[in-house]
């Protein structure tokens, strides 16, 4: 493991390799100790998309683990004016021991890695959201025990969190189903590979999605980025939505997960969320824990 660009790239053993050492790094610090793993290494974090969890959980993670975190807008760097990534790439590496980026195109990710020396994290892309599915994964494992035999429901847009979900869902050998309406499927090729490799269902049925499900995810209707589509979106989305009549379809302890920022109302209502703000917010915690996982496999 060299990097963290997509959840594709890593194996079952791999994903559970880091999991493992995100519940050690959260139980050291729920009993006080902090272990400076990371004493001297520096991150440097660009932001071209705006952040809260991304950038407090990764500049959080650094400190605990005795290092240092550079928070690096796009306003702040050439490459906001138009320096390829290839130099930033090559420049950066001369200074700082990994790059984290939240950015739009997968392709920028993967080029800061392939010109760069140092380990390149992907804190998002319109493509994916490997970083939070890992704490997704997380949630579900320390709430449930384990993975074997769950169930994994996304309902809503096809995007990068259903894409880094249905990933994710399969090398741990979960089933997943996802329920969208036509025309907002996840990329086809992950799809395909979803369908040969594990148990998946892609339907515009939420009751069938959802049906019998241990785990129920969603996402807001229009990302960032899509704010010109939400008239559009919230007709299309239309039923699309978390709700007690949802949750009637699905196991009775089934739990909800959300990556947050929440649009109550929309793709969940305000009553499911707060039933289930417990495991929402957990979740939200554990992308400290887990990127600082990732952060020791790749910085240490």
């Amino acid at each position: 493991m060299k990097h963290l660009l997509k959840l594709m790239d890593l194996s079952r053993e791999e994903i559970l390799s880091i999991l493992n050492l995100a519940d050690q790094l959260k139980y050291e610090r729920k009993n006080g100790v902090i272990g400076e793993y990371l004493k001297g290494k520096k991150l440097g974090m660009i932001f071209q998309k705006a952040s809260t969890r991304t950038r407090v959980s990764f500049e959080t993670g650094m400190y605990e683990l005795g290092g240092y975190a550079l928070f690096l807008s796009n306003r702040d760097l050439q490459i906001g004016r138009g320096e390829p990534v290839e130099d930033t790439a090559r420049v950066l590496s001369r200074y700082l021991d990994g790059i984290m980026i939240r950015t739009f195109e997968q392709k920028e990710v993967e080029d800061l890695a392939a010109y760069g020396s140092i380990p390149v994290i992907n804190g998002l892309t319109d493509y994916c959201h490997p970083c939070q599915v890992l704490a997704d994964l997380m949630t579900v494992r320390e709430r449930k025990g384990s993975f074997k035999g769950l169930k994994m429901c996304f309902i809503g847009d096809g995007n990068n969190m259903a894409n880094s979900l249905m990933v994710g869902a399969v090398k741990t050998n979960m089933s997943f189903a996802i329920a969208c309406p036509k025309g907002y499927e996840p990329d086809a090729e992950l799809v395909n590979w979803a369908k040969n490799e594990g148990d998946f269902t892609m339907t515009e049925s939420v009751e069938e999605a959802a049906k019998d499900a241990d785990v129920i995810v969603t996402d807001v209707w229009a990302s960032m980025g899509q704010e010109e589509e939400k008239k559009k979106r919230e007709e299309k989305f239309k039923g699309y939505q978390i709700n007690e009549t949802l949750m009637k379809a699905a196991k009775k302890d089934a739990m909800v997960l959300h990556c947050l920022p929440a649009h109550r109302g929309e793709e969940i209502t305000a009553d499911i969320f707060e039933d289930h703000a417990d495991e929402i917010f957990e979740e939200a915690e554990n992308r400290l824990h887990a990127q600082k996982a990732v952060l020791c496999k790749l910085l240490k």
